[in-house]
């Protein structure tokens, strides 16, 4: 039964993520210095993320909107990641934002919030 359950969930996923790439539409243009600054601030944030899940396409699709080059990382099973995420950020649950400032980390759970965030700060 979880098998099946796992099945289904994965081919949702894929299907999801074909509509996202479809319709994502283009990135933000901005001025070349511009978008430097923003790609040395980017530097200091990460996803963690699952491929497949929806909330996790919903706020990859806004860091292609906003140009945004975020290192991504899949929390999948067996991946160093998602123990870095469970030992550092305290639970499993994508996405999360790994936000590192002034030698402070921040982890940033919840789609919504992980979007306004970027919006704020890059748009």
């Amino acid at each position: 039964m979880k098998i099946f359950i796992n099945l289904i969930r994965n081919l949702l996923g894929g299907i999801i993520v074909l509509i996202d790439l479809i319709t994502r539409g283009f990135p933000l243009k901005r001025p070349i210095q511009d978008q430097k600054q923003i790609e040395q601030e980017a530097k200091d944030l990460s996803l963690y993320q699952f491929f497949a899940c929806p909330f996790c396409i919903k706020t990859r699709r806004a860091m292609y909107k906003l140009n945004l080059p975020i290192a991504k990382r899949n929390a999948s099973s067996g991946s160093p990641f998602r123990d870095e995420l469970l030992a550092e950020g305290g639970k499993i649950q994508t996405p999360c934002l790994r936000i590192e400032k002034d030698g402070k980390v921040e982890w940033l759970y919840e789609s919504s919030e992980i979007i306004r965030y970027l919006q704020q700060r890059f748009a």
